[in-house]
């Protein structure tokens, strides 16, 4: 089934609180100088979109066990040539980033700062927030140019695999059951069918 994704307008300098005052926008470099300077914690998980700090909702169990499960296949399937990145920031421009559970890139030859433009693959894991995985998520991987995403719901092991990038963000979107085999395009021995893992689809909720 389609699913065609329109890419997200450009984020405002600034957003509005309750009382419709204006707040500052942050740049990822303040952010960072927040962290480094202890304002921030560097535990405390959010993501940056166009200035704004929004924050992640924790971890349950059913995400985490996903992550464990697809973590030691990614690793293991992995060549030496790509690097798979766990939950690591991804810099789109100079007032946003994201944190994937997953991205892979091809390997770093030293420290240096991911990218939108060094993703082979962005893999999410969605169980709280499936929505904002799937909306507004979705819009910035595909007006930064990521090739393919895919989002995991947690509970349904139901993948939504994102590709061929089009005017109107992603043209090929796909959902694929945990017994269907999922073939990243550019890196398609990271392939993986979610049932061979020992995931079963669980319909309780976080």
């Amino acid at each position: 089934m389609n699913h065609a994704v329109r890419p997200s307008a450009p984020e405002p300098r600034t957003t509005r609180a309750a009382d419709g005052m204006e707040r500052r926008a942050f740049t990822v470099a303040e952010v960072e100088a927040m962290v480094a300077a202890g304002i921030v914690g560097e535990d405390e998980r959010f993501e940056l979109i166009g200035g704004e700090m929004v924050p992640m909702s924790p971890k349950g169990s059913l995400h985490e066990w996903v992550k464990r499960k697809l973590n030691r296949h990614f690793q293991m399937a992995a060549c030496v040539e790509l690097d798979v990145l766990v939950e690591t920031t991804v810099r789109l421009d100079a007032l946003s980033f994201l944190e994937p559970d997953f991205c892979v890139v091809r390997s770093l030859a030293g420290p240096a700062p991911v990218a939108a433009s060094d993703l082979l693959l962005a893999v999410e894991i969605a169980a709280s927030s499936r929505a904002y995985d799937l909306g507004r998520k979705i819009g910035l991987y595909a007006a930064f140019g990521v090739p393919e995403v895919w989002v995991v719901d947690a509970a349904t092991l139901v993948t939504r695999i994102h590709r061929r990038l089009g005017a109107e963000g992603y043209a090929d979107v796909h959902d694929h059951g945990p017994a269907e085999r999922l073939v990243p395009v550019r890196v398609p021995a990271l392939a993986v069918t979610l049932a061979e893992l020992g995931l079963i689809p669980t319909p309780e909720t976080e």
